[in-house]
């Protein structure tokens, strides 16, 4: 889905406008995501590969605000980064490759401050998991009653959660369950990106589907009572 421009663009737009001005990104990967949080104060790039990490460091030598580590979020040593007193985290379809989930999102809790926010968009429907999602080493897919809970557990109020992209719901499901097939091909992906994003992008701006292929969840830290 890196290839998929106008998904990603769509998906990049509403989650800046959520965010605060010293960001942790849960999961940076390459940093293909990282290079829209640069303008920030501070941005925390973070995953569980340590490759990934370099070659974030290695694309963005010498940017001032950026800081990397290699640190799986579920570990407890993820806590020690409240030190750059983030206002914010963003998690983008990272958080069902964390086998523990619960301590992922308890950590991202922990290291902001009482009305911090964090970002959060993850596969939807565990009905629609298969081979692409084994192939992608996921170990769930969401509904909106688990993620909320998930989030409740760990200290979060929730100011947002909604299914989105509905056609893609679609398209998994025949992908799981009719092909078989353990990733989306390059055909696929262009005729999503070019001719079905766009007016599904406007429409899901009106009004919020009843289901999609993910969830977005706008996530605020509760006081401590």
């Amino acid at each position: 889905m890196s290839r998929a421009r106008n998904y990603f663009h769509w998906q990049r737009d509403l989650v800046l406008r959520e965010l605060g001005r010293r960001v942790i990104e849960v999961g940076c990967g390459l940093g293909n995501f990282t290079r829209f949080l640069l303008d920030r104060e501070l941005v925390v790039a973070v995953d569980f590969e340590r490759e990934c990490v370099d070659r974030v460091r290695a694309r963005f030598p010498r940017q001032p605000g950026l800081e990397t580590f290699a640190w799986d979020a579920a570990d407890t040593g993820f806590r020690s980064l409240e030190s750059f007193s983030p206002d914010s985290c963003v998690c983008l379809n990272v958080l069902e490759h964390i086998e523990d989930d619960r301590a992922a999102l308890a950590n991202m809790a922990a290291v902001l401050p009482a009305g911090g926010k964090a970002v959060i968009m993850v596969p939807a429907h565990q009905a629609l998991y298969g081979p692409i999602d084994r192939h992608l080493r996921h170990f769930r897919r969401y509904t909106k009653r688990l993620l909320l809970e998930r989030a409740l557990e760990a200290g979060f109020a929730v100011e947002k959660l909604h299914y989105m992209n509905l056609a893609g719901f679609f398209a998994w499901w025949a992908n799981a369950r009719v092909f078989q097939r353990e990733e989306q091909s390059a055909a696929q992906i262009a005729l999503f990106d070019d001719w079905i994003v766009p007016p599904m992008r406007r429409l899901e701006s009106i009004i919020a589907p009843p289901f999609g292929q993910s969830l977005f969840a706008v996530l605020r830290k509760r006081p401590v009572q």
